[in-house]
């Protein structure tokens, strides 16, 4: 979902609130988030998932193009992790959708 199609959904959900104070809210809760994985917190969603930052140590790659090695720096990462109603609806949905592995 696009984010201004996900601020329409809330705003026909709350339609107390104008469209420009849904927005504010949800820019708000975004930008709080990246600024809690910036200082290197945890964020869990319950229902939803968890969020992270892994260390990557550096390492050897190699350029998919023309397969000449590449030195990668290490590097901060974030990770998600879906939480178990996340799963199961995912889980429900590859089945409507006939995906196999």
């Amino acid at each position: 979902m696009v984010k201004s199609e996900l601020i329409n959904a809330l705003n026909e959900k709350l339609p107390e609130l104008e469209f420009k104070d849904v927005e504010l809210a949800l820019n708000y809760i975004i930008e709080q988030m990246a600024e809690a994985l910036g200082q290197g917190e945890r964020i869990e969603v319950r229902g939803f998932g968890s969020f992270d930052c892994r260390y990557r140590l550096p390492r050897t790659g190699r350029n998919p193009k023309t397969g000449v090695p590449v030195n990668l720096p290490t590097k901060i990462a974030i990770h998600f992790k879906p939480g178990k109603e996340m799963r199961e609806r995912i889980n429900v949905a590859r089945e409507h959708c006939n995906i196999t592995d």
